[in-house]
């Protein structure tokens, strides 16, 4: 099946395309919908996800899947959540992914509590009132500084104790396996397998 992925990021992407490796995955821009980027006026993600699913499915009338996805710290009070991608914008500029990891290491300072957790909320908008939905976490902590060069976003600062290693640290593969994302995608592809299209 062809799966419209309602996102411009391409990491986001790649990394669905290999989660759901028997779906062929295409983004907006693969329709000229270059400028596709409904607000996110929802206030949890299973809400920005449902918003940005039925926003494209309304242009293209074909399934469409959406995610929202962010880092959850416990010590932050649950920030930078929902606005982890726009996370310390300031008049209307985003800061780069290593300076929002500076902002949230800056934020937590010598915080002894480190716990956090990456959120994914996955919508399968298959028909005007028809959708799939699962949401799943990868736990773990934050560390004092960046360490890898994989991955992309919070991942060179969010540490798995069960790995032994950061989510920039792992293979994709290794990533795809464990992540909130990969865990997600592969419960929303066993949904879809029972149900039909």
């Amino acid at each position: 099946m062809t799966l419209w992925f309602a996102t411009g990021n391409t990491h986001k992407q790649t990394e669905l395309a290999a989660i759901l490796s028997g779906h062929r995955i295409k983004i907006p821009r693969d329709r000229g919908l270059f400028d596709f980027n409904p607000p996110e006026t929802g206030n949890t993600f299973f809400d920005n996800a449902l918003i940005k699913a039925q926003a494209l499915y309304q242009v293209l009338k074909e399934p469409v899947i959406a995610d929202d996805s962010g880092l959850c710290v416990d010590a932050l009070e649950g920030r930078p959540g929902i606005y982890s991608s726009r996370y310390g914008a300031k008049e209307g500029e985003n800061l780069s992914a290593s300076a929002r990891n500076t902002l949230v290491l800056e934020e937590l300072g010598d915080s002894p509590q480190r716990r956090a957790r990456f959120v994914c909320a996955m919508v399968l908008f298959l028909s005007r009132d028809r959708f799939l939905a699962v949401q799943e976490t990868l736990e773990g902590e934050i560390l004092r500084e960046e360490r890898g060069r994989g991955g992309f976003g919070y991942d060179p600062i969010f540490y798995i104790p069960e790995q032994g290693c950061t989510v920039a640290e792992l293979t994709e593969a290794e990533k795809n396996r464990i992540s909130h994302r990969g865990k997600a995608g592969k419960r929303l592809a066993a949904l879809l397998s029972t149900t039909g299209s």
